[in-house]
């Protein structure tokens, strides 16, 4: 039977996040306000025409999968790539240090987009909030380091938007807002896990010294949806 994390989008859409889920029984995706990503129950061509129906065009949709899968000819592929799967598997989570960290909230959408801009975690929207819980590190005015809660299929809850400002890299903050989230996360009764590019070895390093250990490898393809 395949695990949920095999398929996370499609069960996050499934389970936990299906707040912001449109779709069917075979296709759902992420409402385009909040991020790009997209599910399929099966990689079947029935299901991808149903994505194709239901997606709006001139946008970018986002699948996580178990290997390479046949992408129909009225998709475009923008980009494939290899993706690690992290999982946080111990039942007590590190040590917490929660000093100066702060919750995220409305007022602060736009200079989490400012960040996310500066340091590209993955794309972030006027709505990308609304997938969970987000923290964040200040110095003075200006917010300097995030990380939240993006996918969540039950019993799992992924750890997303961890950056931090180039001007304030060394400092720990990373580490510090992934402990107060795993603390979060562990405390709900909920597993946490995370995604990384194989080729970002300083955040995959940080994540391996607070415990998370890669479970396998997925694809992450970003398509276009072709129309005419």
């Amino acid at each position: 039977m395949q695990h949920v994390l095999d398929n996370p989008i499609w069960n996050a859409l499934c389970t936990g996040s299906a707040h912001l889920a449109v779709g069917n029984e075979q296709a759902r995706y992420v409402q385009k306000e909040a991020g790009a990503f997209a599910g399929l129950r099966e990689y079947s061509a029935s299901a991808f025409a149903d994505l194709h129906d239901l997606t709006p065009a001139g946008t970018a949709t986002v699948l996580f999968t178990a290997g390479e899968v046949a992408i129909p000819d009225n998709w475009k592929i923008l980009v494939q790539k290899d993706l690690l799967q992290l999982v946080y598997e111990h039942p007590t989570p590190p040590a917490l240090d929660s000093t100066d960290v702060v919750p995220l909230q409305q007022p602060h959408i736009s200079a989490m987009i400012a960040l996310t801009a500066q340091t590209n975690p993955g794309p972030f929207l006027q709505r990308t909030i609304e997938f969970g819980e987000y923290h964040g590190i200040f110095e003075g005015n200006e917010l300097v380091a995030m990380a939240g809660e993006r996918l969540q299929p039950t019993p799992y809850t992924e750890l997303s938007a961890v950056c931090t400002h180039p001007a304030h890299l060394g400092k720990g903050y990373a580490a510090r807002l992934l402990q107060h989230q795993m603390h979060r996360i562990l405390a709900a009764g909920r597993v946490p896990f995370l995604h990384v590019l194989p080729e970002n070895t300083r955040a995959r390093a940080v994540y391996e010294r607070l415990g998370f250990q890669t479970r396998r490898q997925l694809q992450i393809y970003v398509l276009e949806k072709l129309v005419g």
